[in-house]
């Protein structure tokens, strides 16, 4: 049977979005987009021990993070690091970002299945609701 639980590892937007906020905001998208799907939320700055085991049990691995670029592939961060562990296992994976940088090439390099962009709590709900849609 297979899961129905999207992974949702969000950081802070900044200002009043804090990582939980995130969360939150793109739980309530994908539960809206699809019915079926059931949100778990989990704040990077706080990974807990069984994250790679609750990513395993996931349908899909949906990443919330500031900033997407080139030099965050560079420095190998804890976004990067997630995404490659979601290809490594089959997870798929999508992001949504408050400014995407990275190129098609790059998108491919983490195996992102697509990201969308979002700069408020109102636009995760929104983009988060669109990406369960398609899930």
């Amino acid at each position: 049977m297979a899961s129905s639980t999207v992974l949702v590892a969000a950081e802070a937007f900044g200002g009043k979005l804090d990582a939980a906020r995130v969360a939150q905001a793109i739980g309530r998208g994908v539960q809206a987009g699809n019915a079926k799907l059931q949100a778990d939320p989990c704040p990077i700055e706080q990974l807990p021990k069984d994250f790679d085991e609750r990513m395993h049990r996931a349908h899909a691995l949906l990443i919330a993070a500031p900033r997407l670029s080139h030099e965050m592939l560079l420095r190998r961060d804890v976004v990067f690091e997630l995404a490659t562990r979601a290809r490594q296992t089959g997870v798929p994976c999508y992001a949504i970002a408050l400014s995407n940088e990275l190129d098609l090439f790059e998108a491919r390099i983490l195996d992102l299945q697509l990201v969308l962009e979002a700069d408020s709590e109102r636009g995760l709900t929104s983009a988060a609701k669109r990406l369960a849609s398609l899930m």
